[in-house]
């Protein structure tokens, strides 16, 4: 199966070009199915390509497919690494991607562009698996790019709505600001190893300074900002739920957001040489997953506190890539893919069940309702709540673990944001599914109340059941008595002892351990007594939380003003009065010089003949000047 490693991007590759040329013809019902196969297909293969890995002594191989740039000593191939780290993307990519697509052709039932949507989708799960599959960086950034675009297009999807299309921009810029550091990233490792193939920079990576590790570590870390939504370039996502609610489930549980710390995570070798880069990346970590969660308490939108809750979990994995603690960072990747899509997924079923509704606000009650999202949605809410023996229990428990004994500074503002946490998602998941029904009710504003809620279809209801059962089970693959069956002992090889080590003593480790859950159990308490009656809480939520610590406002008045003041400048007066000016004034003075010089064009033959012997006599006066 190692030898056809190449059909998981082609498979949904195939399926984006089929439906870009013929989705409108085929219908609504068999393009989603195109669409649904071709991704389900492809996690087919992943499952193939997982066996055949596990069965050979040496689990790293490159399918070279042909040579694309061959430029003197930039040799670029487009080759597919197939190792522990790319097969553990490629499977739960491709796993929560076909849950998705099945999910959306109940969910986008009815909608004007159904086949253009699925066109979007398979092109976006090619680009990821494009992403995590290359060999080298330019290939990389290839599905980098890919996924870039795709969200532009997917979080626009709705682009007669202004704010659906100015989410989409806000996406495409945040995530080119980021590019800029890729592309410096790439620059300088060429410059220093002379390639851009993964293998060979680690090969080499001796022939790196401190000071080029360090910048190399710095570049990468801003594109990974951008992607994976961290500080400074975090706040582009909670504005990306304008789109459909399965693309958000897509871009925050199994594509994108993941990219920034798969990256971090496959340029380990170079990480470890600058323990100054580790220090930083582990702070915007820490610190991101901290503010994006006190903002997610105060947000009454139900899609805007699971994207602020994305931030929070992504900062979580970063924090743990810059302790060294990759493999917790994948555990903990893995296991929020598949919370995360479960709890965007039973997000959409509720705003399907109230006829577009997003408020939680005017939600409650709705357990009586929608038994299935209501059950579904429960074991999501444990999941990332962190409570035992749910996921991420153990999967963040790994994080702080690390980050305890490495940063003590950083574990205690984790053990904070892991409060915050239960909080918030206590607060949605009661606001939402238990108290009052305010959705008979009318709304704050005037709103009309809402018609009673339903339960979705099948196709969406499947999806959820086999998330929630994912839910449950991811968490097996790295439990501390797996031992040489679990995530660490198949993802080690790839990090080559650059894995830190906290080395804690078994009472330490249950201690840490009982503090995870019992903080747990605390924000859900809390929550219970706060949210159990009433549903506006002002004083719990202040307008510097819901305005997201007026973040865009800083970069409105810092760099967004400032530059409509400087472009209305340089149109005003560079462009219209010096470019223009210049421009204009060469035109005009060439047509006053014509117009002087046409006078001397009389047609009068006494009046040429006059200035021809004016001018032979003055040729005379100066020949004979010169003479003497």
């Amino acid at each position: 199966m190692l030898n056809v490693a190449y059909l998981l991007p082609a498979l949904p590759l195939a399926g984006f070009l089929i439906l870009a040329l013929f989705g409108r013809r085929l219908g609504d019902k068999a393009s989603g199915t195109i669409g649904t196969i071709a991704v389900g297909l492809s996690f087919l293969v992943a499952v193939g390509v997982f066996f055949d890995l596990i069965s050979k002594s040496n689990r790293e191989f490159t399918q070279n497919l042909f040579t694309w740039i061959p430029v003197g000593t930039l040799q670029v191939k487009v080759a597919l690494l197939v190792d522990p780290l790319s097969v553990t993307m490629i499977l739960f990519v491709t796993f929560i991607s076909t849950l998705i697509h099945l999910y959306s052709m109940g969910y986008m039932h009815g909608e004007r562009d159904y086949a253009k949507f699925f066109v979007y989708l398979n092109l976006f799960v090619a680009s990821m698996l494009l992403l995590v599959l290359a060999n080298n960086l330019l290939l990389t950034f290839v599905g980098w790019e890919g996924v870039g675009v795709c969200s532009y297009w997917l979080v626009s999807f709705y682009f007669e709505k202004d704010s659906a299309a100015s989410a989409g921009k806000k996406a495409f810029i945040y995530n080119r600001v980021g590019d800029v550091g890729i592309l410096l990233a790439m620059f300088l490792i060429f410059q220093t190893t002379g390639t851009l193939n993964y293998l060979s920079i680690f090969a080499d990576k001796g022939a790196f300074s401190s000071l080029t590790a360090l910048l190399v570590v710095l570049a990468l870390l801003l594109g990974a900002s951008g992607k994976s939504a961290q500080i400074p370039l975090f706040n582009w996502l909670p504005d990306a739920m304008e789109g459909p609610t399965p693309v958000s489930a897509l871009i925050h549980a199994a594509t994108m957001v993941t990219a920034g710390v798969y990256l971090l995570c496959r340029m380990n070798p170079i990480l470890n040489l600058s323990s100054g880069a580790q220090v930083t990346i582990a702070v915007i970590g820490a610190a991101t997953a901290f503010v994006a969660a006190t903002v997610a308490t105060s947000q009454s939108d139900i899609k805007k506190v699971l994207a602020f809750s994305t931030v929070s979990q992504i900062g979580y994995m970063v924090l743990a890539v810059g302790s060294g603690a990759y493999i917790a960072a994948i555990f903990l990747m893995v296991c929020h893919a598949f919370y995360k899509a479960l709890l965007f997924l039973g997000a959409g079923s509720v705003i399907h069940g109230l006829d577009g509704e997003q408020e939680i606000d005017r939600m409650g009650a709705l357990r009586k309702f929608m038994p299935w999202t209501y059950a579904t949605f429960l074991i999501a809410w444990l999941s990332i709540a962190g409570v035992p023996p749910f996921a991420s229990f153990w999967s963040k428990g790994d994080v702080l673990d690390n980050v305890y004994r490495r940063y003590p500074a950083l574990w205690v503002l984790g053990l904070v944001t892991a409060l915050l946490t239960a909080y918030y998602m206590s607060r949605l998941f009661y606001l939402t599914f238990t108290g009052k029904a305010r959705f008979s009710e009318p709304g704050p504003n005037g709103e009309p109340a809402l018609p009673t809620p339903h339960e979705s279809p099948w196709s969406m209801r499947l999806p959820l059941v086999l998330l929630a059962i994912g839910s449950i089970l991811v968490s097996l693959i790295d439990l501390p008595w797996m031992h040489n069956h679990d995530l660490v002992s198949f993802l080690s090889p790839v990090f080559n002892g650059d894995l830190y080590e906290p080395h804690e003593s078994a009472s330490l480790q249950y201690i840490l351990a009982t503090i995870d859950a019992v903080v747990a159990v605390i924000g859900i308490v809390v929550a219970w007594f706060i949210w159990r009656t009433r549903a506006i809480q002002p004083k719990l939520t202040p307008a510097f939380l819901k305005n997201v610590w007026y973040w865009d406002n800083f970069y409105d008045t810092i760099i967004g003003r400032p530059l409509t003041k400087l472009s209305t400048f340089s149109y005003d007066v560079i462009d219209t009065k010096v470019i223009d000016g210049a421009v204009n004034g060469a035109g005009a003075l060439a047509t006053r010089s014509a117009s002087r010089l046409r006078r001397i064009q009389t047609g009068q033959v006494r009046q040429y003949a006059l200035i021809l012997t004016a001018g032979i006599v003055a040729l005379l006066i100066f020949l004979l000047t010169r003479a003497f």
